[in-house]
């Protein structure tokens, strides 16, 4: 449930409603916009009757929320998030552009690549320390040692880092040297992972498992926020279908759907999407005329 407060409603106004909404056993989110002020009811609103607020002078109108994703919901929060990565601000009429090794392997191999992907129009580096595989025998990663080497490319280049995060094991080394965590398509509905990722001050970029509706992921998204991170990036990464010329189906509709849905930012990742180089730019243009951020 949210209220909808009149417009330019003073601090007691506000204040005296979220007090009512509190004495209610609910919580509350509040989200000052230019022209409202709404009061996001989180908990079990069915049986609290919204004639109790729509009294109130300051109330201009109560609405229900259907969708179970409530601090995600674009009817929580109208306008779009836009969230700062070191500089790097993801979101609303901005264009971030993530590029790197799919896997750390070397010094040289990861320096040479951030210094490329700059020079083209990168604004943040990805790469893999820690790399879930398919395989047991497929290499793993360097751990430790690859998120170094990627903050040795940061101090060269100065991009921003992006990496995956798979075990809280490791998550105050990646809460210091990265700066955004990955929670990546296998660990999207890892909920104890994604609970602590929620306690942390950090972006956290989490990408659409293989066979995982839109809904799924939001509430994969609002396990993070629910805990206190609202610096959520969603990530499209195509899903599995029957096809077989390419890796994964490149979902083109998906941020467009979830741009409707949510006001967190979309990115798509187009190369393992498909998994075939010559795809990657015309992934990426659509993907933008689309309206991913």
């Amino acid at each position: 449930m949210i209220i909808v407060l009149k417009p330019l409603s003073p601090k007691e106004d506000i204040e005296r409603v979220e007090n009512m909404v509190k004495a209610r056993g609910l919580d509350t989110h509040v989200i000052e916009g230019a022209e409202m002020t709404i009061i996001g009811c989180i908990g079990d609103t069915s049986r609290i009757d919204a004639k109790l607020f729509e009294v109130d002078p300051a109330v201009t109108k109560v609405m229900h929320v259907q969708e179970p994703y409530k601090l995600a919901s674009r009817a929580f929060h109208p306008d779009n998030s836009i969230i700062d990565v070191s500089g790097v601000k993801v979101g609303g009429d901005n264009l971030a552009l993530i590029a790197g090794p799919c896997s750390v392997e070397s010094v040289d191999q990861v320096l040479e690549i951030a210094k490329a992907a700059k020079a083209s129009g990168a604004n943040m580096l990805r790469g893999g320390a820690f790399k879930p595989r398919t395989s047991p025998y497929s290499f793993q990663g360097l751990g430790l040692e690859g998120l170094n080497i990627l903050c040795e490319a940061k101090a060269a280049t100065g991009l921003p880092i992006v990496t995956e995060l798979m075990s809280a094991e490791y998550l105050d080394a990646f809460n210091v040297k990265g700066d955004v965590i990955q929670s990546g398509g296998r660990t999207m509905q890892n909920f104890e992972l994604l609970k602590v990722l929620g306690k942390i001050d950090k972006p956290i970029l989490l990408k659409r498992g293989l066979a995982n509706s839109l809904d799924e992921l939001l509430m994969s998204a609002e396990y993070i926020m629910a805990g206190g991170n609202e610096k959520v990036i969603l990530c499209e990464r195509g899903i599995r279908t029957f096809e077989t010329s390419y890796r994964n189906t490149r979902d083109i509709s998906a941020s467009t759907t979830l741009k409707k849905k949510t006001h967190r930012p979309v990115i798509v990742d187009p190369s393992h999407a498909a998994g075939i180089r010559f795809m990657v730019e015309p992934l990426a243009m659509a993907a933008i005329a689309a309206g991913a951020d």
